[in-house]
C-alpha cells in the first residue's frame, strides 16, 4: 500500500486548519492609529470637543502615544469612548500580524512539499532532460524567459543540479497562488480548502511553466479589479516569457471586467456561433504560436466533462444568488463572468488543443466566487446549507482526483522526496 497520499491528506488538513484563524476582512480596514473628532456632554452642563488622536501597539495593545487638542472652555478627561474605538483598531493590527504569520505558515508547508518533490509529475524527468539541453545550449520549445531563467541557476551550479531549479519555480508558484489568495479572497480558508480539493496546488507539481503563470494569471486579477492595467499588462507579459498561452487573459480578462447588459448577451451569442463555425481560422492563430501542438496527443478535440460540470453548478450558484451577491458586487461579478466564459470555452471550444489549460485561467476564479456569494447570503441556513453542500462536492472531486494521480500519465501519485528517499 502506498503510504505517501497521507502526505497530501495531512497537507490539506493542516493548511485549511491554519487558513480558519486568518481574517482577511477585519485586517482590511484601517488600524493601528486612530484620528477623529468627538464631541459629546460632559456631565456638568457643557459640551465636550476634542480631536484626539491614539496609537496603539500591534504587541499588546497598549497605549503607546496619546495627543489631544481640546477646545477652548472644556473641561473633564471624559474621551466619549473613543478610547474604546481606538481598541478596537488595535484589535485589527493584531488581526493583521496573525494573519502574516498564518499565511506564511501556510505558503512555507505548500512550499516544502512542492520543493522536495522528485520524480512527481510525468514532466518531471523532460523537464530534468531539458535542462540538461539548455545547459549544452541546445534548442528547446520554451520560451525565452525560462531559458534564461534556467541558464542563470546552472551558471550557479554544478553539472545536472535540477533539484534547486525545480525549488526555484516551485516557490515563486506558491508565492503567488497564496499572494493572491491573500488579495482576493473573502474567506481564505474556504479558498484555500477550494483550491487544495479541487486540485489546482497538486496540479502544480506537474506542467511546471504553465502553473507557474497561471498562478501569475491569479496574482494578477487584483490589478483588473483596480483599473490599473498597465500594471496587469506587464505581470501578464512577464509571464508570457515562461507560457505564452498565457496572453489569452488580456483580452480575457478584459471582458469579463465590463458591467455586461443583456442586449451585450447577442455577442456572447455570436462569440460561441463563430467558434462552431471558424475553427479553422482560430487553429491557425493557435498553431502559429504552438505549431508543435498540431496533430499532437493534445489535439485531440475533447474536452471535459467534469470541468463543464464545475462551471455549470456554480452558474446555478451564481444565477439563484445573482441579485444580492454579483449584480452590485464588481469582484464578484469579474468572478461570474470568468465561470461563464470557462464554461463557453468547455463547451464550444473543444477544437482547441488543452483547452482545459486555457479554461483555468478563468474557472480558477470559483474558489473566490464560491466563498464571495456564500458569504453575502444573508440567511444564516442558507449559508450553512450550501457551505456544506459545496464541501461535499470538493470533498468527493477531491477523492476522484487522488485515485486519478496514479494514472501514468499525470504521476502526481505516489509522492517522493529528495529528503527521505
Amino acid at each position: 500500500m502506498d503510504y505517501s497520499i497521507f502526505i497530501y491528506l495531512i497537507l490539506t488538513v493542516l493548511v485549511v486548519a491554519l487558513g480558519w484563524f486568518v481574517n482577511l476582512t477585519a485586517a482590511r480596514a484601517d488600524g493601528g492609529q486612530c484620528i477623529f473628532r468627538a464631541s459629546c456632554n460632559t456631565g456638568r452642563g457643557r459640551r465636550h470637543e476634542s480631536i484626539d488622536s491614539f496609537e496603539y501597539s500591534p504587541a499588546d495593545g497598549s497605549r503607546i502615544d496619546l495627543k489631544r487638542n481640546q477646545a477652548a472652555g472644556n473641561e473633564g478627561s471624559d474621551r466619549c469612548g473613543c478610547e474604546r474605538q481606538c481598541r478596537r483598531y488595535a484589535d485589527v493590527t493584531r488581526q493583521k500580524m496573525l494573519n502574516r504569520i498564518l499565511i506564511a505558515a501556510v505558503f512555507l508547508l505548500l512550499f516544502a512539499v512542492s520543493a522536495c518533490r522528485i520524480a512527481v509529475g510525468n514532466d518531471y524527468w523532460v523537464y530534468r532532460s531539458d535542462f540538461l539541453l539548455i545547459e549544452q545550449n541546445r534548442h528547446v520549445s520554451f520560451e525565452f524567459g525560462f531559458v534564461w531563467v534556467v541558464r542563470f541557476l546552472q551558471s550557479m551550479l554544478n553539472h545536472d543540479q535540477y533539484l534547486p531549479i525545480f525549488a526555484v519555480f516551485s516557490f515563486f508558484t506558491v508565492l503567488f497562488f497564496v499572494r493572491g489568495m491573500a488579495d482576493l479572497s473573502e474567506q481564505f480558508c474556504f479558498t484555500i480548502f477550494l483550491i487544495m480539493t479541487g486540485g489546482y496546488y497538486f496540479s502544480s507539481l506537474n506542467s511546471v511553466r504553465y502553473y507557474l503563470v497561471l498562478a501569475i494569471a491569479m496574482y494578477s486579477i487584483k490589478y483588473v479589479l483596480q483599473g490599473e492595467w498597465t500594471k496587469f499588462i506587464l505581470w501578464i507579459l512577464a509571464a508570457a516569457a515562461f507560457h505564452k498561452s498565457v496572453l489569452v487573459v488580456i483580452p480575457m480578462y478584459f471582458l469579463a471586467s465590463r458591467n455586461w447588459k443583456r442586449r451585450h448577451m447577442l455577442l456572447l451569442a455570436a462569440g460561441c456561433a463563430s467558434l462552431l463555425l471558424f475553427q479553422d481560422f482560430y487553429r491557425r492563430i493557435i498553431f502559429y504560436f504552438y505549431p508543435f501542438y498540431e496533430g499532437s496527443m493534445f489535439d485531440t478535440g475533447e474536452t471535459s466533462l467534469t470541468n463543464i460540470a464545475k462551471c455549470a453548478a456554480v452558474l446555478v450558484l451564481s444565477l439563484l444568488y445573482y441579485k444580492m451577491a454579483i449584480k452590485e458586487d464588481e469582484k464578484n461579478r469579474f468572478f461570474f463572468y470568468c465561470n461563464l466564459g470557462a464554461l463557453v470555452l468547455y463547451v464550444f471550444a473543444s477544437f482547441i488543443p488543452e483547452i482545459s489549460r486555457i479554461g483555468y485561467y478563468l474557472n480558477i476564479t470559483n474558489i473566490f466566487l464560491i466563498p464571495g456569494i456564500i458569504i453575502k447570503i444573508p440567511e444564516k441556513r442558507q449559508r450553512i446549507l450550501w457551505t456544506v453542500l459545496v464541501t461535499a462536492a470538493f470533498l468527493g472531486y477531491f477523492g476522484l482526483f487522488l485515485r486519478s494521480a496514479y494514472s501514468t500519465d499525470i504521476r502526481l501519485l505516489p509522492y517522493r522526496n529528495w529528503i527521505f528517499q
